[in-house]
């Protein structure tokens, strides 16, 4: 019979969690997952300021906009037809775009014969003229600089790292330098509108109803709390034979209330863009109830987000735009920083800042042996029934808790103790591992932490848990060496003491918000096994 690799992991998995379901009385007829939910599905975390776009995107659609991508990449000759006389300004704050220029490579005698020691060969003429050649292709584009390399390995037949000590070779690839050109990265979503614009708005039906949300780029001072290099911005445009300032703030109205906005105020922009009808350009103020109160310079309730105007005429004749267009764009991430209570936008789209939450502090809290065997399992099932059932009983005394065969070895597993006037466990051995305001604690299910368990996160694993999965594990390695021995627990003073491992980072996080990891407490368990 054929492996079948699925049919195999199918059995194993079967094989796995029947050992789990083995022992329903201890798990109280619980599966793995309903043990410790915490680990059985891990989600992602979207991007606040992508979860803000793909939302302005639903809202764009919702109103019947089409979406489209406007050009990135753009002439400077666009900023001077939409800015006129103030265009030297704007191209103060924007990105120019320089390359490197393509070199002459000349192969003169010497450099042949420190081509030959590096192929370890002679090169005939017609090598020499191949890689001329190929030289001379890059030199007039016709191969790509991440293909040299290549060409030159394959007309001389060697392999890529030799090519690349024959490039190395020639200074004058060291000493490239950029050369400006005149293409710029879009600074104003603006810019983008009129290109896209004078290609379609002579041939689609009114009105044209257009969104875009991309990146734009501007040169600033520095980056800043409330300013970056490059940011979203999420835009619209609606060509037709007459919009008006009131399209303008119905369309922001309808927009905004996709994210709780309730009222609006509209006011006359006083910066003016040149590309805007004087008069026209508005910027719009909304209300959201969650903003009041809070800890920044909304606590009001208002604030301005976004800005629209009609494009110039002037603007628009150099493009040959014969309709009137309406124009609405706001930041994104400026949004997002509303939306999402951030006062620092560096903070929020590089994630400067680390927040976990309780449960991301659970998550990252695991056993750390657990048994590979079916047999192993039940063992640490039996520990764990036994413990719980017999905790409490005066000491001395001993119980049976496992008695099976493994590796064709028969084995017992007993829990006992032998020191007199105390008991079966330690009055801590059921404290279970939970997370409380960016603290781990092991703690009894009491009155007294009561509060910790509602309001923080129970990992699900107590100390007897933890330790009983440890002992299956040693079993296991026990019976398969023919030895038995014992295995005990005394005072717990880390999570390690009882097989339990927490994510170095997740250690580093807590300590750096203040937080404590108290694993400790007074266990006293003792397991003999005897082959």
């Amino acid at each position: 019979m054929r492996f079948d690799p699925k049919e195999w992991a199918k059995r194993v998995e079967e094989d796995f969690e029947s050992a789990w379901l083995s022992s329903g009385e201890v798990l109280s007829e619980k599966s793995l997952n309903d043990r410790f939910p915490l680990h059985q599905f891990d989600y992602g975390l979207e991007h606040p300021v992508f979860k803000t776009i793909q939302e302005l995107r639903k809202a764009y659609l919702s109103l019947g906009f089409r979406e489209v991508i406007n050009p990135i990449i753009v002439e400077d000759v666009h900023v001077k037809k939409q800015f006129g006389k103030e265009a030297l300004a704007v191209l103060d704050r924007c990105f120019y775009l320089a390359t490197l220029p393509k070199p002459n490579v000349g192969i003169s005698a010497e450099k042949v014969r420190e081509i030959e020691r590096i192929v370890g060969r002679g090169l005939s003429n017609e090598d020499v003229e191949a890689l001329r050649a190929t030289f001379h292709k890059y030199k007039k584009g016709k191969i790509d600089g991440d293909d040299l390399s290549f060409e030159i390995a394959r007309v001389l037949k060697v392999d890529d790292t030799k090519a690349i000590k024959i490039i190395d070779l020639f200074p004058e690839f060291k000493e490239l330098k950029p050369e400006p050109t005149n293409l710029t990265l879009r600074s104003h979503m603006t810019t983008g509108w009129f290109i896209t614009l004078s290609r379609i708005a002579d041939k689609m039906p009114l009105p044209i109803k257009l969104f875009s949300i991309d990146r734009c780029f501007r040169r600033e001072q520095g980056e800043s709390p409330v300013r970056l290099y490059s940011y979203f911005s999420a835009s619209c445009v609606v060509v037709d034979e007459d919009v008006s300032v009131e399209d303008g703030k119905a369309i922001a109205t309808a927009l905004l209330k996709h994210f709780g906005f309730e009222r609006f105020k509209f006011k006359v922009d006083e910066k003016r863009s040149k590309y805007y009808i004087p008069g026209t350009q508005t910027e719009v103020f909304a209300f959201h109830p969650k903003l009041v109160g809070s800890n920044t310079k909304y606590s009001s309730g208002w604030v301005e987000i976004a800005t629209f105007g009609i494009y110039s005429p002037t603007a628009l004749c150099h493009y040959g735009i014969e309709y009137p267009v309406l124009n609405l764009g706001l930041g994104v991430e400026r949004l997002a920083m509303i939306l999402y209570g951030y006062t620092d936008v560096r903070k929020m789209v590089y994630v400067q800042d680390v927040e976990l939450s309780d449960l991301d502090i659970a998550k990252a809290i695991r056993i750390r042996e657990v048994p590979q065997t079916t047999v192993g399992m039940k063992v640490a099932n039996a520990v764990i029934k036994t413990a719980d059932k017999y905790a409490n009983v005066e000491s001395p005394c001993e119980f049976l808790a496992f008695e099976g065969e493994l590796y064709g070895r028969s084995f017992r597993v007993y829990v006992y103790e032998v020191e007199e006037n105390t008991k079966l466990c330690g009055p801590a051995y059921a404290n279970e591992i939970v997370v409380y305001n960016n603290s781990i604690y092991g703690i009894p299910r009491s009155e007294r932490f009561k509060e910790f368990f509602e309001k923080g996160v129970p990992t699900g694993i107590r100390y007897i848990d933890s330790f009983a999965y440890y002992v299956g594990r040693r079993v296991e390695e026990m019976v398969a060496m023919g030895r038995g021995g014992t295995l005990r627990v005394r005072v717990v003073e880390s999570p390690r003491d009882v097989n339990v491992s927490i994510q170095d980072n997740v250690i580093r996080y807590v300590s750096s918000k203040g937080g404590k990891i108290d694993v400790r407490g007074p266990m006293f368990v003792n397991v003999r096994v005897e082959i």
